[in-house]
């Protein structure tokens, strides 16, 4: 029977009379292990950030853009011909089954003012349904209705970055500001969203209504003409069947013939964004298999080391077996110096690389997450490392002869 605790102490023995070996071995490990956990915690939180800004954004969401026009043999860029009605958008809801809700968009740019403080800011003309389409609920106030939209009401929503702007730790519900020198009466404040994918801050931006947009504020060279239509389908199973309601209803009230170039373009906006978050997880794993490549180094340095004690220990060997330790009991014992050795650097490693991820991100300003399963792995990893590359020496070490063990110098 082999007596595991004779075998550790023994074992622990050998590692602590060679202290700086034993510490210049582990390094390999300890290297490895907390480059698998910084770039696992990295990965992880922009993964996290990703999916936080899609839904940030809205889920389930298709955007409408404008075509393309063409002036003497010359392509213009999308979004140069205003082709986009809000007939269109009524229709789409109205006629796509796919389709839960609408919101067609007339945006722009311009100064906000409150008492003396201003603020050049994303002013939005829509529809209530904005809120909905884009997942977005309001933290006070109530939203726009369709007597705003039927009387072009002056009201507007103000995202909290325009609030914290213009009104401090003022209560904006109720007050007046001037857009473009219209008053507009605050009823509503979005609940913040943060940056988009872009870098854009999401919560600076005024939303009024799209009449009160066209007619007070920007303009309509063409009665009924808006820039954007954004579309939210019933569910993300629901999207490709609504993208294909959505160009075919408007190639039709377009009249678009079947070879004729489409004056619109639909983007399936979640879709992108989906495999922004696939490539960026395909990136954490690549920068893991890469920092793995050090704990495989480290191994190896544990396997030289432990055939260099094994030649080192040859008489001690020697006596251990004449004395009658078996076999299994030489190898349990080299076994668990060579598992020692890469638990112990797993161990260190996991606590530089816990403190390594949590410095990185607060210099370079990304996030990182130190997941438990990130750190399961690295550990687990680094134990069957020392299994894997100590077996070998500790099976050479259990196979010397005892008596020859005993003559070694």
């Amino acid at each position: 029977m082999i007596n595991i605790t004779a075998t550790l102490k023994i074992a622990l023995r050998a590692l602590w009379v060679n202290k700086m070996r034993s510490a210049l071995t582990m390094l390999g490990i300890i290297i490895g292990v907390s480059a698998v956990i910084i770039m696992l915690a990295v990965g992880t939180g922009v993964s996290q950030k990703i999916s936080s800004q899609i839904s940030s954004i809205g889920s389930n969401l298709i955007i409408v853009l404008p075509g393309s026009t063409t002036q003497g043999g010359a392509r213009m860029g999308g979004g140069s011909q205003s082709t986009l009605t809000i007939d269109d958008a009524e229709a789409i809801l109205r006629e796509c089954s796919a389709v839960a809700m609408v919101a067609p968009m007339h945006n722009g740019n311009a100064q906000v003012v409150f008492g003396n403080q201003n603020w050049a800011t994303g002013i939005v003309g829509t529809t209530p349904g904005i809120l909905e389409v884009k997942d977005c609920g309001l933290t006070e106030g109530r939203n726009m209705n369709e007597q705003d939209l039927r009387n072009a009401t002056k009201v507007c929503l103000l995202g909290q970055t325009v609030v914290d702007n213009l009104f401090g730790g003022m209560d904006p519900i109720g007050q007046i500001v001037r857009i473009r020198n219209v008053p507009f009466t605050v009823i509503g404040v979005l609940e913040p969203k943060g940056q988009s994918l872009g870098g854009q801050d999401q919560d600076d931006t005024v939303i009024i209504p799209l009449t009160t947009a066209q007619k007070k504020i920007f303009g309509r060279a063409i009665p009924g003409m808006v820039r954007i239509i954004m579309v939210k389908a019933r569910s993300t199973e629901d999207l490709p069947v609504a993208e294909r309601q959505v160009t075919d209803l408007l190639r039709q009230r377009h009249r678009i013939g079947p070879n004729k170039e489409e004056d619109f373009t639909v983007r399936n906006l979640t879709q992108m964004l989906q495999m922004a978050e696939q490539t960026a997880n395909t990136l954490t794993l690549l920068l893991a298999a890469i920092a793995s490549v050090s704990l495989l180094v480290g191994g190896i340095g544990i396997m030289n080391i432990m055939l260099v004690s094994v030649t080192e220990r040859t008489r001690e060997i020697g006596i251990r077996m004449a004395v009658g330790a078996k076999a299994w009991d030489i190898r349990i014992q080299f076994i668990i110096e060579a598992l020692t050795l890469s638990m112990i650097g797993g161990v260190i490693g996991i606590l530089i690389g816990g403190c390594g991820s949590m410095i990185l991100s607060r210099i370079f300003d990304f996030p990182s997450v130190v997941s438990p399963l990130s750190v399961l792995l690295s550990f687990s990893f680094s134990a069957m490392v020392g299994i894997f590359f100590g077996f070998y020496p500790a099976y050479k070490a259990s196979l010397l002869n005892p008596i020859d063990a005993l003559r070694f110098e």
